[in-house]
């Protein structure tokens, strides 16, 4: 007997613990939010209202819209390898941001002073997806950018895209500075096992890649289900990269500059009637059906920018394959 209310008060004990300290992230997060209310005000007041559109376009860097824009030039034009690793990088990115959205599920400044929104976002606060972006994007294009040209951009973007994302009214500055913890995060996790994922995946038979692929995403999908777009692009993806790697390695960098702007805009306005057009028609369906819908479209759209392009860019002679 004596056991069991000794029991009963340890696990009275241990909610009441719980309880606690649950109640006391929430006045942390009061406070801290708050605070970066009070941020938020200030650099609105101090700047003025004439800088909304510059820092649209700013803010515009870390967003889905321009990676989408950039990592096809960089994949298809200038290196097939390195935009083939940074297009995974900036996908893992992108759903380890989301994620924790979901799990924080924080406002924005604008939800408790609707008088600082400048812009509006469709998903929680923190952290800034836009500021942990835009440095996991500069960060993986030191590969790529001359040194003089990679470290200014890495350093001043990402300060750029996180103070607009603040005077936007859209983000606290815990969020901004989350987004770039979990970049570097991110870039980390790049740099040290970057290389020997690639090499374990090269010495996979192709139907063991595309199973690895396929048991990725569907963990994605397991772990954050309301949303089946990056577990979409990221299966089309590798699906596209484990391809090309066996069968259709074309030679990005090589080409006349007209023959590389031919590339770019054939393969972009593709990409865009695949983006864009059942996006029109998934409005109208029910939320399950919407879910996999999204998923075969953004599959579509992955598969297409890393198979589905080259392919077509091989056909009419705006490519060639690399020489063994």
């Amino acid at each position: 007997m004596c056991f069991y209310y000794g029991a009963r008060a340890q696990v009275k004990g241990g909610f009441q613990l719980a309880a606690e300290g649950f109640s006391s992230y929430y006045k942390l997060m009061e406070t801290l939010n708050e605070w970066g209310l009070q941020v938020v005000r200030s650099v609105q007041r101090i700047f003025g209202s004439g800088l909304v559109v510059p820092m649209q376009v700013i803010t515009f860097l870390g967003s889905e819209g321009f990676i989408l824009a950039v990592l096809p030039l960089l994949y298809w034009c200038v290196d097939r390898k390195k935009g083939a690793r940074i297009s995974m990088v900036i996908v893992f990115s992108a759903f380890l941001n989301l994620w924790v959205k979901i799990l924080f599920a924080a406002p924005r400044p604008y939800n408790l002073d609707p008088s600082v929104g400048l812009a509006k976002e469709a998903t929680t606060g923190f952290p800034s997806g836009h500021s942990q972006t835009s440095l996991t994007f500069w960060g993986m294009m030191q590969n790529v950018l001359p040194r003089k040209l990679g470290l200014p951009a890495l350093i001043l973007i990402p300060l750029l895209v996180g103070f607009s994302r603040v005077y936007l009214g859209v983000h606290f500055p815990h969020d901004v500075i989350g987004g770039w913890a979990l970049g570097l995060l991110t870039l980390a996790a790049a740099a040290f096992f970057g290389n020997r994922i690639e090499q374990t995946l090269r010495q996979l038979h192709f139907r063991y890649r595309i199973l690895v692929a396929a048991a990725v995403a569907l963990m994605m999908n397991f772990l954050m289900p309301a949303d089946t777009m990056l577990s979409g692009a990221f299966f089309g993806s590798a699906i596209g990269f484990a391809m090309v790697s066996r069968d259709l390695r074309f030679n990005a960098a090589e080409g006349a500059f007209v023959q590389k702007l031919l590339r770019y805009a054939l393969g972009l306005a593709v990409t865009v009637l695949i983006y864009l057009g059942p996006k029109l028609v998934t409005s109208a369906l029910p939320a399950s059906q919407e879910a996999l819908v999204r998923f075969i479209r953004y599959g579509f759209v992955g598969f297409w920018i890393s198979f589905g392009a080259p392919w077509l860019f091989l056909k009419v002679k705006l490519a060639k394959l690399e020489e063994i």
